[in-house]
């Protein structure tokens, strides 16, 4: 199989054998694949400046399995220059897609979200709100979709004025007593965060502190126990930044 011309991003490489690399590549029609780029590592071969984080490429290749040939690979446009907090929260989204996605399982309308929260990474100054949509739609575009509109018992709208107990796999409860500080069986969570998030619309600190604690539990679960590299990374390089991953 030959395939030639397709969007992509390096979500991350390795060294493979003295002179090439091994990519994972996030591709718009072809999910997450397998490359290996013979003589990357060689000073000489002009694809050591192409294979970059964050910069869309067209690529081709040829071969098919777990493994395939990169036949080339140009870049498309502008890359998406990121520095300081950003490059991380970049890593981050890298590093998740990589955990999460599945071998040539193509998400389209997921490729066209981590382009757009590149975007937003290189233009704005707060970086956790666009942490959060991002993970937000990469749940849905995986199937795990959050539930942000209706009471999942009785199906009535959320009230913002309301707290509930999200409960993860299936969504929001209303909590009758919330004053009385009850042990939750999901995550506690006001009605005005929720619907913030379904309009994905976080400015406000306090909803995006619930929100935070929301898709840290409903993430938690698909990424298993291994903690992500990226975010001790964050952590010991920028420990004075307030973005939380």
């Amino acid at each position: 199989m030959r395939v030639q011309q397709q969007s992509a991003f390096v979500l991350h490489q390795y060294d493979y054998s003295e002179t090439s690399l091994l990519l994972e590549v996030f591709t718009a029609n072809h999910g997450r694949i397998g490359l290996i780029a013979k003589g990357a590592r060689r000073a000489s071969n002009r694809l050591r400046g192409v294979l970059k984080p964050f910069q869309r490429l067209l690529i081709g290749w040829s071969g098919k399995g777990e493994l395939a040939v990169l036949t080339g690979a140009e870049m498309d446009g502008p890359g998406y220059s990121l520095e300081g907090s950003a490059l991380y929260c970049g890593f981050y989204m890298n590093e998740v897609l990589l955990r999460l996605l599945h071998r040539h399982d193509p998400h389209n309308s997921l490729f066209d979200a981590y382009q757009a929260a590149l975007q937003q990474l290189r233009m704005d100054d707060s970086n956790e709100p666009v942490l959060r949509i991002f993970e937000k739609n990469l749940l849905r575009e995986l199937g795990y979709g959050l539930v942000l509109d209706q009471d999942i018992d009785d199906r009535t709208p959320i009230d913002k004025q309301a707290m509930y107990d999200y409960i993860l796999d299936r969504g929001p409860v209303r909590l009758a007593y919330p004053e009385l500080n009850r042990p939750t069986e999901g995550v506690p969570i006001r009605g005005s965060s929720l619907l913030a998030l379904a309009q994905e619309s976080l400015g406000d600190p306090v909803t995006l502190r619930d929100v935070k604690a929301l898709m840290r539990a409903a993430l938690a679960r698909h990424l298993g126990d291994r903690p992500l590299h990226s975010r001790k990374l964050f952590r010991r390089v920028v420990p004075l930044v307030a973005v939380e991953m």
